[in-house]
């Protein structure tokens, strides 16, 4: 119980202690007008109340990842806390804060265009393919596993489900912003939100009454627990696995869409920042509660080598410890949840495309000429099977991650502040993507070489990134003074 709650309190006290420090440090100021005022459409420009937006970006962000991730991470046993806690205040919520921010900053731009701006023409075209490649293989893992669910569930065809959601999607990504993610999923975010406070409550309770004990970080547990650690090594591949909880590239292509509808710039902190520490909180209970509701770590990867999965281990917590109105919250989460996360994906996919393009969105003809073959490539690769559309999404979200962080150190150090606030985290994100190419087993995308080499040649990549960040830095600042003189 003490770890639990320790690790729920140390995300909070990081929320108004270090979110407040960097709202402060990069410099937030509502006497700037917002993309969302100054070039209001009616579709992706359209100011909206903060607690509007919190619950949308939750939403956007989460989905099944907080939830799913969190599960398959507590398999490595209780050291998933420390990079749960960690990495979502020092690294995830940052990460998030300034991809929100910078976006504000430049006209509501997508992540490519950020990147180009702050790394240059050629990592804006690279960012630009991993990114279209990731929201193309969220949306159609989040339609393929849904529209599963829902044909076992209904006896239904799996094609008509497909095409149902996808008809869906293609109706979201069309409309301007207010019509249905405005207005449907902050009461979906608000369910995800509750489905997890009330786990939570059932554990506290019990934990306090003495009916339940909840399994403690300790020495002799910071090791790896999982079932088969040759092959789901900790470092790098249980931070891979938990992302959402932590950092993810991802939502770094989320937080431009609620950068068009922010107001202010003070709303900055509890909409990205807030929301990604909402998300680690999320991640904490789902990882507690799947380590502690079959006993113990080791009971979970047993119950999970036996053939169940996830999605059976959210039903079967829900349905045991919240009765039948658990079970319409596990609907919600394993089925509404990755649907509301698909359809964010296309349309930032469209967004991003347009940008990219200079291919203005305020006409419907416009967005249909960008959102259909989206959605034809989506429903070709929906064919693939779902373990090979997965296998490659955790390495992509992260190799995002790293470079929104590398585009925020470099734009520290354009401002001439301390960017070793982004440029470290950087570099670990760096090392742990590099590392899972080299060590990971082939199954996942790795080369399968010996960890020592691997982490070896990891570690020296992340050094040669950071060697050349400070200098590309140097000469940037060098650039940006000629200039100045220059116009003098």
């Amino acid at each position: 119980m003490i770890t639990f709650l320790s690790a729920i309190a140390a995300l909070i006290l990081g929320y108004f202690v270090y979110g407040k420090f960097i709202e402060k440090f990069f410099g937030a100021d509502n006497s700037i007008k917002t993309p969302a005022i100054r070039l209001e459409d009616g579709v992706d420009f359209i100011p909206m109340p903060r607690w509007k937006m919190f619950t949308i970006q939750f939403l956007n962000i989460a989905g099944l990842g907080p939830i799913f991730g969190a599960i398959l991470g507590a398999m490595y046993g209780p050291v998933a806390y420390i990079w749960i806690v960690v990495g979502c205040i020092f690294m995830g919520a940052v990460h998030d804060y300034f991809s929100g921010m910078l976006s504000i900053r430049n006209d509501g731009a997508s992540l490519p265009e950020i990147v180009g701006k702050y790394l240059g023409m050629v990592s804006k075209v690279i960012l630009a393919m991993i990114t279209f490649a990731l929201l193309i293989m969220v949306g159609v893992a989040f339609v393929t596993g849904p529209a599963g669910l829902l044909k076992d569930l209904t006896g239904g065809g799996l094609h008509y489900w497909l095409y149902g959601i996808f008809a869906y999607y293609l109706i979201a990504t069309l409309l301007p912003i207010n019509k249905i993610i405005g207005k449907i999923y902050p009461l979906f975010g608000a369910a995800l939100l509750i489905m997890a406070f009330s786990i939570a409550g059932v554990m506290i309770y019990n934990g306090f009454n003495g009916s339940f004990h909840l399994n403690e970080l300790s020495v002799d547990q910071l090791k790896n627990m999982h079932i088969n650690p040759t092959q789901n090594i900790l470092y790098p591949m249980m931070f891979i696995v938990i992302s959402c909880g932590a950092i993810s590239g991802f939502h770094s292509t989320q937080s431009p869409m609620m950068a068009r509808c922010m107001r202010k710039e003070s709303y900055g902190r509890p909409v990205f920042f807030g929301a990604m520490i909402a998300e680690g909180i999320v991640a904490i209970i789902w990882a507690t509660a799947a380590m502690n509701y079959f006993g113990t770590a080791s009971d979970l990867n047993a119950t999970i080598a036996s053939g169940h999965n996830p999605a059976w281990v959210v039903n079967e917590i829900c349905n045991s410890w919240l009765g039948q109105v658990g079970a319409i919250f596990a609907i919600v989460g394993v089925i509404a949840c990755p649907i509301t996360t698909g359809d964010t994906a296309f349309r930032s996919a469209r967004l991003m495309i347009a940008d990219f393009f200079k291919l203005e969105q305020k006409s419907l003809k416009s967005r249909l000429i960008v959102s259909v073959p989206l959605f034809v490539l989506g429903f070709i690769l929906s064919q693939l099977s779902f373990g090979t559309i997965w296998k490659f999404l955790g390495l992509f979200n992260q190799l995002l991650s790293m470079v929104m962080l590398w585009t925020a150190a470099m734009y520290l150090a354009e401002k001439k502040k301390n960017h070793f606030i982004m440029s470290l985290p950087a570099t670990f994100m760096t090392a742990v993507c590099a590392t899972f190419i080299m060590v990971a087993p082939n199954t996942n995308g790795g080369l399968e070489m010996d960890t020592t080499i691997g982490y070896t040649i990891g570690i020296l990549i992340a050094c040669l990134v950071f060697t050349w960040f400070l200098i590309a830095a140097q000469r940037r600042n060098k650039k940006q003074t000629i200039f100045k003189f220059s116009k003098i």
